[in-house]
């Protein structure tokens, strides 16, 4: 699991039939030295701009956790940290 940011959205008029009504976030690892990775995650909790979450990016517990065992899922947030 990851500690990361929300630092926006992913906007997507066409996408496969089993990502279809899942909103997708952009974010930021919060605690990495050097160059921050940024991934885009399903979203699991209804988070938004600017909280900090908590991000699964391992495949299979991330498809489990967005209930989408068969798309193409690598990262979800799980959890909105309320501080740290």
């Amino acid at each position: 699991m990851l500690l990361c940011k929300v630092i926006g959205n992913v906007v997507s008029t066409a996408k496969d039939e089993k990502m279809r009504g899942k909103k997708l976030m952009i974010v930021q690892e919060k605690h990495n030295t050097g160059t921050k990775k940024t991934i885009i995650a399903v979203d699991c909790v209804d988070a938004g701009i600017g909280d900090v979450v908590i991000v699964t990016h391992e495949g299979g517990s991330a498809r489990q956790a967005s209930k989408c065992p068969e798309g193409a899922v690598d990262a979800a947030i799980i959890g909105v940290v309320d501080h740290e």
